[in-house]
């Protein structure tokens, strides 16, 4: 072979190998897995797959912006941080909302005590105050006040926080007791103020309220905590007739958002009265909703339905957890295994039964955030912070699982898998993110993905199957080869350079 013809042939092969040099991407994958990965870094798949599955993204289709990620400040969370040493309880706080950390950005608290409190409270016990004189958040100011402060110096970006009641003072209501009953026509009035009045009170703390929802569970529960029941026709008069003008009056800009119950037919039935009333439409920011309906299914019909009958709203998933369920301490393979129930799993009727069978908790955690995210919510939100080995407290013994549990009396924390869950989703996608587009060949694997403000695209990609799976990522005349092994979450981080 002529010596200038081989001499080519190297310069060209070099060219075009550092052509696909240049084409392959910047990314960073991080992976939660039943093996034993806790959000760990993991190495790239650099060895050539034939005929691998494709994950394309196409960041120019992009669809609603993100409120955030993150859970709730709770009195009973707060009392067991209470009890921490100052090293333990400074360490979940950083693992949280430190940067490092989960980084939460969404967080949520409730008006008034909850099942999740101490005790039964509210700020206006003296009966008939309709000027609301002895109006005082002094319980609030013992232990869950001082978390939500210490949690505000620690994040980097800070946090925004929905606040909801479980219920008015019994005085306020048409059974006088904490459970069941409505709110007494003439109290709505006092009930608007009552809002007005905590949000100032809690600023005066340095506590800025972003949104608050109008009811905990409209459609009510008669059972041994608080709550109080609506109609959506009550909620919308109430919302327009008092709670929206008061705001107007006080000079407020809290978000409202309405319903802040179940998805499914009932989600629909609300949304069809409160998002459709012309009068209504200056006062609602969107609609808030909870998971209990189903252990698998996302509702996501239910979720368009309400998208799509008013496109301007928000959809915010405000609580979820796993329920009727006490603790599994320091045993993560718990989480993975298909053992978990929930209430509707012995209490729900015979026809819809099949909506709780038993189920994997990470994969229930992973999967609905995949798929809220997919059918437009625009934050996700998880109930307690830190429960304690009982899953408690709770003043009607209603345990349920937070990603954190906590022994008090050894000063011991335990990070459950739905901790890490939680962070594949909280950590990256930052607020002012929008979803983007995306194709997926392996219908094996469940996918979002979004575009963050500065640039970065953020892909969490769920396997629920037990083999290890591989797809070629591509995006921008680029490609990565990722693995993601079975039983696995996965965070794909494209750094903004490759944009």
């Amino acid at each position: 072979m002529n010596i200038k013809i081989t001499i080519i042939i190297i310069l060209l092969a070099a060219v075009l190998c550092n052509k696909k040099e240049q084409e392959k991407l910047t990314v960073q994958v991080f992976q939660t897995s039943a093996q034993g990965d806790q959000f760990e870094a993991k190495e790239l798949n650099s060895q050539k797959v034939r005929n691998m599955d494709t994950l394309i993204l196409y960041p120019a289709r992009t669809f609603q912006k993100i409120t955030g990620f993150g859970g709730a400040f709770t009195e009973a969370s707060a009392s067991l941080l209470d009890q921490m040493s100052k090293a333990k309880r400074k360490e979940i706080l950083d693992a949280y909302f430190a940067e490092d950390g989960a980084n939460y950005s969404l967080t949520r608290t409730h008006i008034n005590s909850c099942d999740f409190s101490l005790s039964n409270y509210s700020y206006s016990e003296v009966a008939d105050d309709t000027l609301l004189e002895h109006f005082s958040i002094k319980r609030d100011q013992s232990v869950l006040i001082p978390m939500i402060l210490e949690a505000q110096e620690i994040s980097p970006n800070g946090f925004k926080i929905i606040a909801s009641p479980w219920t008015a003072p019994p005085w306020m209501k048409t059974n006088n007791t904490w459970n069941g009953g409505q709110l007494k026509k003439e109290y709505f009035p006092t009930w608007a103020n009552y809002f007005s009045k905590y949000i100032s009170a809690y600023k005066k703390e340095g506590i800025n309220i972003w949104a608050v929802t109008v009811e905990n569970e409209p459609l009510g529960n008669d059972s041994n905590w608080e709550s109080m029941h609506y109609t959506p026709k009550e909620m919308g008069d109430f919302v327009k007739n008092h709670l929206g003008p008061q705001f107007e009056t006080d000079n407020l800009n809290q978000k409202i958002l309405v319903y802040d119950q179940n998805r499914g037919k009932e989600l629909k039935e609300w949304a069809d009265i409160l998002l459709t009333d012309k009068s209504l439409d200056k006062y609602i920011y969107g609609t808030a909703v909870h998971w209990y309906t189903s252990t698998n299914d996302v509702m996501e019909e239910s979720l368009n339905y309400t998208h799509n009958l008013a496109p301007s709203k928000s959809i915010i998933q405000t609580e979820g957890c796993i329920d009727s369920e006490i603790p599994h301490w320091k045993e993560d393979a718990w989480y993975w295994s298909k053992e978990a129930t929930d209430w509707g799993y012995d209490w729900a009727l015979e026809e819809d039964k099949k909506d709780h069978p038993k189920y994997v908790p990470v994969y229930r955690y992973a999967r609905d955030m995949i798929g809220c995210l997919n059918n437009w919510a625009e934050g996700w939100v998880d109930w307690n912070m830190v429960l304690d080995r009982q899953g408690g407290p709770n003043l009607a013994k209603n345990w349920c699982i937070a990603p954190v549990i906590v022994d008090v009396e050894k000063d011991e924390v335990y990070y459950t898998p739905l901790y890490y869950t939680m962070m594949h989703f909280s950590k990256f996608i930052r607020p002012g993110a929008k979803r983007i587009d995306y194709k997926l060949t392996d219908e094996n694997l469940l996918a979002t993905a979004v575009l963050n403000e500065n640039g970065s695209i953020v892909i969490v990609v769920l396997n629920m199957t037990n083999e290890t799976r591989s797809f070629v990522l591509q995006f921008n005349n680029r490609q990565e080869n990722i693995q993601t092994v079975g039983q696995g979450l996965l965070t794909i981080l494209i750094k903004e350079e490759n944009i």
